[in-house]
This record gives structure tokens, sequence and C-alpha cells, in this order.
């Protein structure tokens, strides 16, 4: 147990340490490539690991563009990179894209992404359901897609805030190492975090993917939508390919690649639990219509921007 720590600790903290910028072994590329480049910020989670298959497979040679993809370490340098315009586009989600365009910072979604968040009960908690968690402890950062996915969760078990003690610990390697340490309750943290939290003894309760809630999504800049259409395009289509590739080849045929190119330990090759990947899809509009609202109920976005405000329709076109 206590080596299987070590390893989330190890992961968590690529995830949330701050990084000033990519370096030159963090960007892959194909460097003889005449075509069009597009900029992709991607983190160290299962929503990058399409664009590595994809760059690895040399599917996006085959649809004639170029991709580098840039890797970072937190998803405030990523979103800086973007603001600055090292970036065309990113892995993100859409509270996200919401505080970029409240901000004067145009963005657009472009398509769904299959990240998870779940609700973990700490070791020693016998609890089931949310339902069953009532008064207990159960941690997230505030403002952000975690403290949303758990707010849904308490909406559709009939809940309110005031029927837990929301526990504020911005720091993922903190909350989970509080929540194996029975210090919390709960705690709801992203995969592949949440899987190594049950490999280590806690269980999982409720998971976005379960309640069928989808607030991840690929966000690019609006000049890149306007301006390089055609190779957002292609790279979607060798997008597709790698979905393939994911959707039917063993776990292990390439997670030696993925570790490797994302930087992750080699012990996580057996804590990491993958999805079914989808195709690139536009994301659902009730899933923007929870996240506007949720943002404008908190009064950390005060415009009500509708889906086709920050929806981009490049995929449909």
């Amino acid at each position: 147990m206590k080596k299987l720590l070590i390893l989330a600790m190890c992961i968590l903290s690529m995830l949330c340490t701050a990084c000033g910028s990519t370096t030159d072994e963090n960007v892959a590329t194909d460097n003889n490539s005449t075509e069009e480049t597009l900029k992709i910020g991607l983190m160290p989670d299962i929503d990058s690991i399409p664009f590595i298959i994809a760059q690895e497979k040399g599917y996006f040679k085959d649809e004639g563009v170029n991709v580098e993809l840039q890797y970072f370490k937190s998803a405030m340098d990523r979103d800086s990179a973007l603001q600055s315009g090292n970036l065309d586009g990113g892995v993100s989600d859409m509270l996200a894209a919401g505080f970029a365009k409240a901000g004067g910072f145009d963005v657009k979604i472009t398509s769904s992404t299959n990240g998870n968040y779940c609700l973990i009960a700490g070791t020693g908690n016998t609890a089931k359901s949310l339902a069953e968690m009532k008064g207990q402890n159960i941690s997230v950062s505030k403002n952000t897609i975690i403290e949303f996915v758990l707010d849904e969760m308490l909406a559709q078990n009939n809940m309110t805030e005031a029927d837990i003690n929301k526990t504020v610990i911005p720091q993922i390697p903190t909350r989970l190492e509080m929540l194996q340490n029975g210090k919390l309750d709960g705690a709801v943290l992203p995969e592949p975090m949440g899987s190594i939290a049950v490999k280590n003894g806690s269980h999982l309760v409720n998971s976005s993917e379960a309640m069928k809630i989808n607030p991840g999504v690929m966000v690019f800049t609006n000049d890149s939508v306007e301006n390089k259409k055609e190779a957002i395009k292609a790279m979607y289509r060798a997008y597709d390919k790698a979905v393939d590739y994911l959707n039917s080849t063993p776990q292990e045929e390439y997670m030696d690649l993925v570790i490797e190119t994302a930087g992750l330990p080699p012990a996580t090759k057996d804590a990491m639990v993958m999805p079914k990947y989808m195709k690139a899809a536009l994301p659902e509009k009730s899933d923007w219509d929870k996240s506007i609202n949720w943002l404008n109920k908190k009064e950390l976005v005060t415009e009500k921007y509708n889906y086709e405000d920050i929806v981009s329709d490049i995929l449909t076109k």
C-alpha cells in the first residue's frame, strides 16, 4: 500500500506542480513536415492518450497535418500558453472555457473528451452512496470542475451543500494523502488518481461518467478555428483513427509508450484504468447548460453564454 501511495503522489505532483514552459524533450512533432502546424497543449492524463497514439502511429502525417504536442504539468500553465498565443488548442473543460470567455479571451469548444471525475470514499469508510455520506467531510478544489462534479452529484441525490462538509483542499496530492490517511471521509479525484486511490484501499462511490455528465472538452482559440480549419479537421480524422486503435488493442501493447511520452512512472501501467474512447463529437448542450448555470449561480461568471456562443460547429461542417 505504501508503494502505491508513493506512486500516486508522484503522478499527482506532476499534475499540480507549476511549470514555466515546456522543454524541447516535452514537445513531439514531425520536423520534416511542410504542412501547417497545430500546437496542442496536453496534460499527463487519459485525455492525452489518443493524441500520443496518433503521433506515434503517424496518423497526423497520414492526414496531412503537422501536430506539435506540448505537455504541461498544471492547467494554469496550459491556459497561460493558450492565452499567450503559444498554443492553438488544448484539452480542457467547460468551466475553464467559460472563465476564459468571461475574461475576454475568445476560445471555442470543438469536441468532448473522455475525462472522468470520481467521488472516492476513504479507507475504512463503509458508505456505498452519496446519501450515506451525509454529514461527512468530502474534499474538493474550490471553483473548479472538481467542485462542479460534486455539486452535480448532490443535486442528483436531492441533496445540498448543507448535507455534507465540503472541505477545500486545492492540492490534489494533499487531498489524496489525507484521504488515504483517514483524515477525510471522501474526496473527488480525476482519473487516473481515482483508480489509484481505489487500488490503495479506498472505494468508488460515484463518478461523472456514471452520472452521464461530461464537462471535459477540447478547445481552440477562435483565431485557430477561423484560420486553421482544415488542419483542425485533419487532426480530428487522425484522432478518430487513434480511438479505433485504442478501443481494439490490448492496453499492455501501448502503455509503455504512453508512460514514457507523458512522463508517467512505469508502475502506472498497473494502476491506470483505460476508458472506452469515443470518437470526436460535439459536447451535449445539456452539459454546457449545467456548466454555465453553475458558474452563474456561484457568480463566477456574470454572462449567460449560450451553447452557440462557445461551441464551434467545425466538426459538422
